[in-house]
């Protein structure tokens, strides 16, 4: 069968899903049977569901078959959020925010209103930021370990923009980016928007396999490894200060940029040195104050080598230039006052809180988690597909994350991944509970 038939069959099952006309949670054909239904290769019938389980229309089950995935609640990098019934409890996407900070805004736009030169907020900054508010973010940075000069900060719209921009101006389409088997879903966003392979790494609760990476570095040109070495997303871990300092060796062996995510690093009081401190001649530090101040502050902040500088600003500057004037007022305003480090604190006692609902709540399931992270990595059974699982939680108006949209490789992890910020602290217990009651009548 040539490829424009075999596409061809691509789109009729792809129409029928969607229509309805295969329900979701059906089991389709074996490989071999489409094979002979089709009159195809079999490497052909492969390739057709894989073309489909690539769309988010199928999921494959090892021994089980492939089946017609279930879209209810969040099971993808661009999925509907609709659900069947009113919702109770998003459990999909932390937004942390704390009892009184709308008060803190009104406060702190009235200051911005009433002092300064307001009218400079209305200018264009330079691409990357004013000198002084770079100052103002390396200070803070201080308290991560990372002393850097203000010349090598760059500030953002948010840490997806700072990890955009370094990924844009620092690798080539078709380069190789070394990335954790589970990882924050944002990265394939962007290696797929700029070309890059992605290739996985395996992983285990206490972090990544590094005999593997350096395996992978060996057989083929790395170009850039990606990692959150402290609070990962999602598993949660904290990687010792041996296993940082293999790291950095291993990056300076093959001669590979280190890409740290330090989104969720504000979590852990005491971490060992970040990775910028240990290699920083190839390391570009990545964060923001999404998840510490607030998911709809867009402002974020690229530590980066000298050498790579003018690079990183000339491709930030080609996109939008970095954070508006207003938005870093407001940041760096916080941060020079401590309301950052503050919100930081009340964060991790929060955190922890959730953790300990969270471990009740769930006793006796599989679970990972840092104990002050807002992140829980839920296995599930079997014979529990974690598609169907979400649908089962939709109809009782819980909002979930599925593996899927962790998993940077083939291999399908039978999981779910719960975001425990959002809902109000004095109703999580009773939805886990909930949850955990909705998981367990799946019968085998």
């Amino acid at each position: 069968m040539g490829s424009s038939s075999y596409k061809v069959v691509v789109q009729e099952f792809a129409a029928a899903i969607r229509s309805g006309a295969i329900p979701a949670g059906s089991r389709l054909p074996t490989h071999r049977a489409l094979a002979r239904q089709r009159r195809m290769a079999l490497a052909t019938a492969t390739r057709v569901y894989a073309e489909l389980a690539a769309f988010g229309l199928v999921v494959g089950e090892p021994g089980r078959g492939t089946f017609v995935r279930v879209r209810s609640g969040y099971d993808g990098l661009e999925p509907s959020r609709s659900l069947p019934v009113p919702r109770v409890a998003d459990l999909s996407f932390n937004q942390p925010l704390a009892p009184g900070q709308s008060d803190l805004l009104r406060r702190a736009l009235h200051t911005m209103a009433v002092s300064g030169n307001v009218e400079e907020l209305l200018y264009q900054q330079p691409p990357g930021g004013h000198r002084h508010d770079r100052a103002v973010v390396a200070t803070y940075l201080l308290g991560r370990g990372i002393d850097t000069v203000p010349d090598n900060v760059l500030l953002t719209s948010g840490a997806q923009q700072a990890l955009d921009t370094v990924l844009r101006t620092l690798t080539r389409p078709g380069d190789a980016l070394a990335v954790d088997e589970l990882s924050y879903p944002g990265i394939k966003l962007i290696a797929s928007a700029h070309g890059l392979d992605l290739v996985p790494v395996p992983c285990a609760v206490a972090g990544p396999d590094l005999a593997a990476l350096d395996r992978l570095c060996r057989s083929r040109s790395v170009r850039a490894i990606y990692t959150m070495p402290t609070v990962h997303n999602p598993l949660g871990w904290v990687l010792t200060r041996e296993q940082r300092e293999r790291l950095a060796a291993l990056a300076r062996a093959h001669d590979c940029l280190i890409v740290e995510d330090g989104t969720y690093a504000f979590l852990e009081p005491s971490p060992p040195p970040p990775l910028q401190a240990l290699a920083p001649e190839r390391t570009c530090y990545v964060a923001g104050l999404s998840k510490n101040v607030a998911p709809g502050l867009r402002f974020g902040f690229a530590v980066l080598p000298g050498r790579h500088l003018t690079a990183a600003t000339t491709g930030l500057r080609s996109a939008a230039w970095g954070a508006p004037g207003i938005v870093t007022a407001l940041a760096t305003g916080w941060i020079a006052d401590g309301t950052v480090t503050r919100l930081e604190r009340e964060r991790r006692a929060d955190a922890a809180a959730r953790q300990d609902i969270a471990r009740a709540a769930l006793a006796g399931l599989d679970v990972t988690a840092h104990p002050r992270s807002y992140i829980v990595w839920l296995g599930l059974e079997p014979h529990q597909r974690p598609d169907h699982v979400a649908a089962v939680l939709a109809e009782r108006g819980i909002l979930v994350s599925t593996a899927d949209a962790f998993a940077t490789g083939p291999h399908r992890f039978r999981a779910l991944r719960l975001a425990l910020a959002t809902p109000p602290r004095d109703l999580l217990g009773s939805v886990l509970r909930d949850l955990r009651d909705a998981i367990g009548s799946i019968a085998p």
